[in-house]
This record gives structure tokens, sequence and C-alpha cells, in this order.
């Protein structure tokens, strides 16, 4: 960081101040993701419709394209309980938990992209809500598959049968 001093038009003084940034560069090349998909569960569906605007509206602003938010259907799970621990079976209390869900799928990512919307939506996640992130990774083809098997074995002569 260092200030510096420039004398313009008219006697105006300006004082810049320089950052020198530090890129790192790496032969490697990056990772390409064909989808990313992100599971989303928790228990208020208003507060996961509210952050699924937001996962997608941070993925337009990213430039991510998007390829399909869906809902799966929620889980429900009972329990029934006793009022009393001693007796009177007839008498019985039941609790109910849902669990809602929220799907959104990202296709085509760059490692470096998916690192920052990943972390991006994470740290907003709200409370009560879990994230569940499947990265699908293109791959180049080995060596050894690119050439087709049919070349590679040797050549069989057809005999014919005489009738």
């Amino acid at each position: 960081m260092k200030w510096e001093v420039h004398e313009g038009e008219h006697g105006v003084v300006t004082l810049v101040l320089s950052l020198k940034m530090q890129v790192s560069i790496s032969d490697e090349p990056e990772t390409l993701y064909k989808r990313l998909s992100l599971l989303v569960k928790g228990h208020d569906k208003a507060v996961l419709d509210s952050y699924e605007y937001f996962a997608v509206l941070a993925a337009k602003e990213l430039g991510i394209s998007v390829e399909k938010v869906h809902k799966p259907p929620k889980k429900i799970e009972r329990l029934t309980l006793l009022k009393s621990v001693h007796i009177y079976k007839k008498h019985r209390v039941q609790y109910e938990m849902r669990t809602h869900y929220m799907c959104l799928e990202l296709k085509y990512l760059t490692s470096s992209t998916a690192a920052v919307y990943l972390e991006y939506v994470q740290r907003n996640l709200p409370e009560g809500v879990a994230m569940e992130v499947k990265k699908t990774k293109i791959e180049k083809i080995p060596e050894h598959i690119q050439e087709p098997v049919w070349d590679t074995l040797p050549q069989v002569e057809e005999t014919e049968v005489k009738s």
C-alpha cells in the first residue's frame, strides 16, 4: 500500500492510494463440474421459499446457469405417546415433524466459481436449515479407453459351414 501525490490542472493536488494485488496463477487446469446439486432441508416452508429465491438470485448474479429447481415431497414423522405414564391408554397425544426439501441444480461450473458461490450461499444459510451438496465432475477419458476395443482385438477369421 502506497500513497502517491499527483498534481493536476489548476494546481489541484490528488492523493492516490495504490494497492498491489498479488494473484496466484497455477499451471494446473481448473476442475469443471457438469452439475452442482444443492439439497436444502428445513422445517419451515416459508424460510425455504425465501432461501430458494436468494440462492437463484445469487446464481444469476454470478452468471451461473440454473438447470432446475424442484421440491421433493415433504417427509412427515409422527410420534404417538400416552398422556399419562402409568395408565389410560385411550388418552394419547400425537407429535408431528414435517421436513420440507428444496433441490437446486446448477450446471457447467468451474471449481473457482463453485467455491465462491457455495461459500456465499452457505454463509447466508438460515437458522434451522441444513444443506447437502453433490458435485458431478467432468473428467477426461483415459487413454486406454479412448481407442475403440474392436480395433485392439485380433482379427478372427470366420469359417463357413458347408451344408
